[in-house]
């Protein structure tokens, strides 16, 4: 997790984790682990990147997940990175 802070409100993790239901099963399977592990220590940051990445296509998320791309343009930075690879081991 990220110094940004711990993110406290429930509320936004439980929109979070609703806004993760995906299209794909193999998505979801991927983050049901992630939100398993990880929901209850998710910083504001954590939270930014995992929305910017939900706003992603079902493809196109696969692909970041399962590491056949990595993330470009506005994605790429140190917090998406981290992110992912929490995602990628979860």
């Amino acid at each position: 997790m990220n110094d940004s802070g711990h993110q406290s409100d429930p509320l936004r993790r439980a929109r979070l984790r609703w806004r993760a239901r995906r299209g794909l099963l193999e998505n979801d399977l991927i983050f049901e682990r992630f939100f398993s592990r990880y929901e209850h220590d998710l910083s504001d940051t954590d939270v930014g990147v995992l929305t910017k990445l939900l706003e992603l296509s079902d493809n196109d998320l696969m692909d970041l997940l399962l590491a056949r791309k990595e993330p470009d343009g506005e994605l790429a930075s140190p917090d998406m990175t981290r992110v992912l690879e929490m995602l990628r081991s979860a």
